[in-house]
């Protein structure tokens, strides 16, 4: 769960920042009190609402390294780090990726997987899962972030973010001239603070109202991992077994991974607001699981 939370998050302070300095800098030029370029405004929201997600792609792996204090692993650390890196490169190679830098965290059960492509990417793991767990379970979970890269999840997250940042963009600074001038009567050419502060108000608002339809795509992706783990196992029991001891961790009052990343690792949420649930309930996904033929 960890590596979506703490994609959108620095995707939106990324996007403030932009979208402060671009005010700040007077580049609001499609702005006037003649009214609205508004083909200019789409084109500047599209080149900041894509450039703001792909600047938070390349910053996902070393931000996950950070807020996890995630360390990684050659396999030369020991027994169960030079399984966890075999294991790793194995499944990699049956998915046909490059193989990723391994790390391992101190935490509850989760793990996770981020980078900017199929190729560069880092799977993790925390010491409570590798406790908690039997090693084929273990495996599954590790096939489940694989599953993410190979799928090359995080750049379709990141397209969706881009086209939804465009938007968020566009409608915040629609919004933010019709106060400036209707509500505000500001007459002037340039666009005065009541539009700066409306579109900051705006971005935040819009941009948390936007996050529902990146955590629709979190919750679909989840399914297609927990499949493509099955698949990469031979086995789908594995996968079944891992998220039920997730699921009795969860009933226990385990909390997973940090607020900020939680979007990213093999466990859900437990949030009553569903529209922003980042992963299917577990027991959707073990019914989903058992189901699937193979």
């Amino acid at each position: 769960m960890k590596r979506i939370a703490l994609f959108l998050l620095t995707n939106l302070a990324v996007m403030l920042v932009l979208s402060t300095t671009a005010s700040l800098l007077g580049l609001n030029k499609w702005m006037t009190s003649q009214g609205i370029n508004f083909g200019g405004l789409l084109v500047f929201c599209a080149l900041f609402g894509f450039g703001g997600a792909f600047i938070s792609l390349l910053m996902s792996k070393p931000m996950a390294k950070w807020s996890t204090g995630a360390r990684v692993i050659d396999g030369s650390e020991g027994s169960t780090e030079y399984w966890l890196v075999s294991t790793v490169a194995n499944l990699a190679s049956r998915a046909g990726i490059g193989m990723p830098e391994v790390a391992v965290y101190e935490g509850e059960p989760n793990a996770f997987a981020t980078g900017a492509s199929k190729n560069s990417a880092l799977v993790a793991v925390s010491t409570g899962l590798l406790s908690a767990m039997e090693r084929s379970q273990v495996e599954a979970v590790l096939a489940h972030e694989v599953g993410h890269v190979a799928e090359n999840d995080m750049v379709t997250l990141t397209l969706i973010q881009g086209v939804v940042n465009t938007f968020v963009m566009f409608i915040a600074r629609v919004v933010g001239y019709v106060i400036d001038r209707v509500i505000l009567k500001n007459d002037e050419d340039a666009p005065g603070i009541g539009y700066t502060v409306s579109v900051i108000v705006l971005d935040i608002l819009f941009g948390v109202l936007a996050a529902i339809i990146v955590a629709t795509f979190s919750r679909h992706r989840e399914f297609r991992a927990d499949a493509k783990a099955a698949a990469l196992m031979g086995n789908r029991q594995p996968m079944i077994s891992a998220l039920q001891t997730l699921a009795m961790m969860q009933d226990g009052g385990h909390s997973a991974l940090p607020r900020n990343m939680q979007a990213f690792g093999i466990a859900g949420s437990g949030s009553l607001m569903a529209l922003f649930a980042t992963h299917p309930p577990l027991e959707k996904r073990i019914a989903a699981l058992r189901s699937a033929g193979g």
